[in-house]
């Protein structure tokens, strides 16, 4: 019914997570109305998110080969928080109260998805964790796939002289950390516990 670049466009756009049919309509609609000028500062910021990289120490996003908080030697080093995506990161940077270093699994165990341990970033966790680091702050979302996550973390950590805490349940279970508003970060946050199997 559309022309066919226009039809092109609105496929590229529902390829896009969480994104249907209407609102790729309304989004493809949307770019009519944009200057020549918008419409090259959209294609460079396109083109350009090909050069974003995975910082080398926590697998956080960067400009650079380390991201900001890695570089920033103000951060406390001998805390480490472990999430699972880079915009978990944001999230509780959001809060204001963390001042730690973070690890970005890329990913959580999941036997549905078949996503294993391998897939995911545990063994660069587990080199980083040198005698300077005292907590490891598990930080994924309380889900099935989270939960199996944090054990298997727990499990392994536990031949290494560390604390391993979670986050504390002030967070729904089958909630995704960056859903959450900042309050109930804080409170989670600030009654993290130590893990223990029952």
């Amino acid at each position: 019914m559309y022309p066919a670049k226009f039809e092109k466009l609105i496929e590229i756009y529902e390829k896009l997570p969480g994104v249907g049919a209407k609102t790729a309509q309304r989004y493809a609609f949307g770019l009519l109305d944009y200057s020549e000028e918008e419409i090259e500062e959209y294609i460079d910021a396109l083109k350009n998110i090909k050069n974003i990289k995975r910082c080398r120490q926590c697998g956080f996003l960067s400009d650079d080969d380390y991201c900001p908080i890695c570089k920033d030697e103000k951060r406390d080093a001998s805390t480490i928080m472990v999430v699972a995506y880079p915009q978990d990161v944001v999230a509780i940077e959001k809060t204001g109260t963390y001042n730690g270093l973070y690890h970005v699994l890329g990913g959580l165990i999941s036997s549905s998805k078949g996503t294993f341990p391998e897939d995911i970033a545990i063994d660069t966790l587990i080199a980083r964790i040198e005698p300077g680091v005292k907590e490891i702050i598990i930080a994924v979302s309380p889900t099935m796939d989270g939960e199996m996550t944090a054990l298997y973390l727990d499990k392994i950590l536990k031949e290494k002289e560390v604390l391993v805490t979670r986050l504390a349940h002030g967070l729904p279970m089958g909630a995704n950390l960056d859903y959450a508003d900042e309050l109930t970060l804080i409170k989670a946050l600030d009654n993290r516990r130590q893990i223990k199997e029952e």
